[in-house]
């Protein structure tokens, strides 16, 4: 089903919005103090052109550890990323998924693009992983929490 949906998502919006990531990314590579970012632009990208089966998530949720995109670093970067160029990806996410929403058959899409337009605004500090990787990890951190709670 989800192969299903990737080629349906390609083709109705998933070619132009993965194209926007990589042109953003390329920009952001060619620009050399934009590096970070574009690595971020490739890999959500590629999730912009086949969503369906995999879920964006927090590094710091998926692994229970820190680093320089989950820090003060990643936050700066991404205010620094939502002036120059998540605005507008979110935007394009935005304005196609009301595009789907109108055509009824296209609501599941429509609501693709709204979770890509938030990953569009503050994108570092997060991965692409499949869905049941997303959910064990979730699960996982649910699990301690209750019982750090309970030895409380």
């Amino acid at each position: 089903m989800a192969l299903l949906g990737n080629i349906l998502w390609f083709i109705f919006g998933g070619l132009v919005m993965g194209l926007g990531w990589w042109l953003a990314g390329l920009i952001a590579f060619i620009s050399i103090v934009g590096i970070p970012w574009a690595r971020a632009c490739f890999v959500i990208g590629r999730f912009a052109f086949w969503p369906f089966g995999y879920e964006a998530i927090n590094r710091r949720e998926l692994t229970q550890n820190g680093d320089i995109g989950t820090g003060i670093f990643g936050s700066i970067g991404n205010i620094l990323w939502l002036i120059f160029f998540g605005w507008w990806l979110a935007l394009g996410h935005l304005i196609t998924a009301i595009g789907m929403f109108i055509i009824i058959i296209g609501i599941p899409f429509g609501i693709q693009h709204v979770k890509l337009a938030g990953i569009a605004l503050l994108p570092i500090g997060q991965t692409v992983v499949p869905k049941e990787v997303a959910q064990a990890a979730r699960q996982k951190n649910a699990e301690e929490y209750v019982d750090r709670v309970r030895r409380n």
